[in-house]
């Protein structure tokens, strides 16, 4: 079939499909103890997915006892004062439930999924983590290990640290600066108390938001939330203020080892807006067009067709207050780091030149269409995305119109925003050695 027309198929089938799909339908309302309630009914499945979000992560810890929010992610699995240690994981399983947490810069997120007859018990449990956990000596000691052997298992990874290596120079006042997981020494040294109060200051019905979705009923749920949330007492208000970065004006150039790998990469990194802005989502389409997948400039120009790159990978990490844009790339044989910099930097120029095609455009905007429809195609997927819109955006109703700021973003905007911020003045150039380079 000829490329041009399954290309105008492909289009055809993802527009048909984002006409046929429903926007998503919620109910928001907050309780007096200040915890924000989302409700979704969808009752196509019996399964429901009962979420919470609190609005702390990395870059809320105190810079002397980092590591809190991730730990905390471990920590409240560890029991309550109704839930014995060690049984949470037998109540889940033996109701047919799933759970899991994940913690990041910005927020962490808890989320239990179970057949919706097992609704109140769902409830029961978050309210129970939110209400009296268990934190005692056994409990901190336990994910002190877990915590450890995980941080090992990461830091023993091909690359697992270029990240780290990134963020370290490209925040230099902005907790941002920091890894996710912490520093073991603060961990180490925190005392029971250190913990306690952590819990007590972030872990609070006034700095969360619950999601419940799927095959509810929302009168009942409604009801239910309230039994076992109502009486939860509110916190103290979390003052935030933003830690503005100066910007960046000359190039960072900077060196990083790592004994786990045999190949060297190149790292261009570039600090930018925050996830909230509509730059950031034009940043999105940029990075899609530069480095996302097999059909991206640099891949098929580095890879397929130059065969100057072994890999080449990228990312645009939005968060909420600033965001990251990285590419990198591993030589294929004796290409040096620099020369792939001359190539990624000559696609870069074009794109601050020159329009991107039509046809590029479109292929754009059809992935972001396809992920907009991945993305809330499942209960969890839609239990999540209402949670992050709510707590990091403060806009839930962007799971529906979000999409709308990405197809009214236009060629020559993406060019400006190239200009704006893809400039070599303004970025990180990191290589990554083998340590034994050094």
């Amino acid at each position: 079939m000829n490329k041009k027309i399954f290309s105008l198929i492909v289009g055809i089938l993802i527009s048909i499909t984002n006409l046929n799909s429903q926007s998503v339908e919620f109910e928001k309302y907050t309780l007096k103890n200040g915890l924000d309630v989302i409700l979704h009914k969808d009752n196509s499945a019996p399964v429901i997915t009962t979420s919470v979000m609190y609005h702390i992560g990395a870059k809320d810890e105190n810079p002397k006892k980092t590591g809190f929010a991730h730990f905390f992610e471990h920590l409240l699995f560890e029991g309550s004062k109704n839930i014995d240690r060690g049984q949470w994981d037998v109540i889940v399983n033996s109701n047919g439930g799933m759970y899991n947490a994940n913690t990041t810069s910005d927020r962490t997120y808890y989320y239990v999924v179970f057949p919706s007859n097992n609704l109140e018990l769902s409830l029961w449990l978050e309210s129970e983590r939110m209400l009296h956990p268990v934190i005692n000596q056994i409990g901190v000691d336990t994910q002190k290990e877990v915590v450890k052997e995980e941080k090992r298992r990461a830091e023993n990874g091909p690359y697992a640290k270029v990240f780290d290596e990134v963020q370290k120079e490209l925040f230099k006042v902005h907790p941002y600066k920091g890894s996710v997981i912490g520093e073991m020494d603060h961990l180490d040294s925190a005392t029971l108390e250190d913990f306690e109060a952590f819990n007590k200051k972030f872990h609070n019905p006034n700095n969360a938001v619950l999601v419940v979705a799927g095959d509810i009923e929302i009168k009942n749920t409604k009801s239910l939330i309230e039994k076992y949330f109502g009486e939860i007492k509110a916190g103290k208000p979390i003052v935030r203020k933003l830690i503005e970065e100066d910007p960046i004006e000359e190039t960072i150039f900077s060196e990083a080892f790592d004994e786990n790998i045999q190949i060297p990469a190149n790292i261009l990194a570039y600090r930018t807006p925050s996830m909230k802005t509509r730059e950031s989502r034009v940043f999105d389409m940029i990075s899609t067009y530069l480095s996302s997948g097999q059909s991206s400039v640099l891949y098929k120009k580095l890879v397929d067709e130059k065969k100057m790159a072994l890999q080449v990978f990228a990312g645009n990490n939005s968060q909420e207050d600033y965001g990251i844009y990285l590419i990198g790339g591993l030589p294929l044989g004796d290409t040096k780091l620099a020369d792939l910099t001359i190539e990624i930097d000559d696609e870069i120029e074009k794109l601050k030149s020159e329009l991107i095609s039509e046809r590029d455009f479109e292929k754009i905007q059809n992935i972001f269409e396809s992920q907009y429809v991945s993305s809330n195609s499942t209960i969890q997927g839609i239990a999540n995305s209402l949670a992050r819109y709510h707590v990091l955006y403060g806009d839930v109703n962007l799971i529906n119109s979000e999409i709308d700021i990405y197809r009214s973003v236009t060629r020559e905007e993406i060019q400006e925003v190239a200009k704006l911020y893809l400039n070599k003045n303004q970025r990180l150039e990191l290589k990554y050695l083998p340590k034994n380079n050094q």
